[in-house]
């Protein structure tokens, strides 16, 4: 504790602190908790199996779904074991450095799924709205530029922050109030001007996340359009369904994420315990729910892991 309280440019590490004022329902908080992020590492890693080594699955649909699930395991596994380790055994200290990686892979990995499932957004544009030209449009080769753009883009956007972090001077307390770390988290702890951190984190919230979720929207929009005129009912019931459930799974992910972040800026209304707890449900829910929606209710996907259980019976 004593290293924690010096004065320094940089200290040594910071203080997660959890949930504070329910630091005597840690164990029960940490049950739920747990346990999403045990059925997301299942249900992940079991998309992940069956898509790789299931040849007649590498189509674009399904290798988006690899990417999507590849990135909820690495979203959710970034603070999920820290915030156990917090509630479980008290072990609070977070090096400087360790917060800065676990702050830059929060936000890279964050955008790069925004990204993902923009681009699931429009392979279902093509695929419904296009479906002639579904082929000629999704090649291999267009399927990995986006991919490499995604993650190119997160670098680019969210190299900066660990830029500007570092450019501050931490001379007071280094008590962070939250279960992992983040951009804002840690700027407040300056004791310098952090503007430049606001307008920045504004910025990255408005032109790059926040162009994702109108583009998705205007992908669905005209996706609803074309299943509107769709000559079966039952085509239209089955693809409201599917459009329904990808967009219900949407929402989870970005309107947590938006309030978190928010939160951080303008909520000094809202209690402490409220913005943690829906800070981890954007990084826990949907990874727990996507294998759900994009997987299991994908009829493919579910007779391989049907199949599969069966074989190993």
């Amino acid at each position: 504790m004593s290293i924690l309280n010096t004065t320094s440019f940089h200290p040594s590490a910071f203080l997660l602190l959890g949930i504070p004022g329910m630091e005597d329902q840690h164990i029960w908080i940490s049950i739920p908790f747990c346990s999403m992020y045990i059925m997301a590492l299942l249900g992940n890693s079991t998309i992940l199996l069956v898509i790789a080594f299931d040849k007649t699955l590498h189509e674009p649909m399904y290798l988006f779904l690899c990417i999507l699930s590849l990135t909820d395991l690495v979203l959710c596994s970034i603070t999920s074991p820290k915030m156990l380790a917090i509630f479980w055994f008290g072990v609070q200290p977070i090096s400087f450095h360790g917060c800065l990686t676990q702050m830059f892979f929060v936000h890279t990995v964050f955008v790069t799924e925004s990204g993902v499932l923009l681009a699931m957004a429009f392979d279902r544009f093509v695929a419904i709205c296009r479906p002639l030209h579904y082929s000629s449009i999704l090649k291999p080769w267009v399927i990995g530029k986006i991919i490499v753009a995604c993650i190119s883009r997160s670098l680019i956007v969210d190299i900066p922050f660990i830029i500007l972090i570092h450019r501050l001077p931490f001379c007071g307390h280094h008590v962070i109030p939250h279960t992992y770390c983040e951009h804002m988290g840690i700027a407040k702890l300056a004791c310098a001007n952090i503007k430049i951190n606001i307008i920045y984190g504004l910025t990255v919230a408005i032109s790059v996340t926040g162009m994702d979720v109108v583009l998705i929207g205007f992908s669905y929009g005209f996706i609803l359009h074309t299943v509107l005129h769709l000559p079966s009912q039952d085509a239209q019931l089955k693809a409201f369904s599917t459009c329904g459930s990808h967009i219900c799974v949407i929402m989870v992910f970005y309107n947590p994420a938006f309030f978190s972040f928010f939160t951080h800026r303008f909520g000094y209304w809202v209690p402490p315990q409220v913005h943690i707890f829906v800070a981890n449900l954007y990084l826990l829910v949907p990874p727990m729910l996507n294998p759900l929606v994009y997987g299991i209710n994908t009829k493919h996907i579910c007779q391989r892991i049907l199949t599969l259980i069966r074989g190993n019976k």
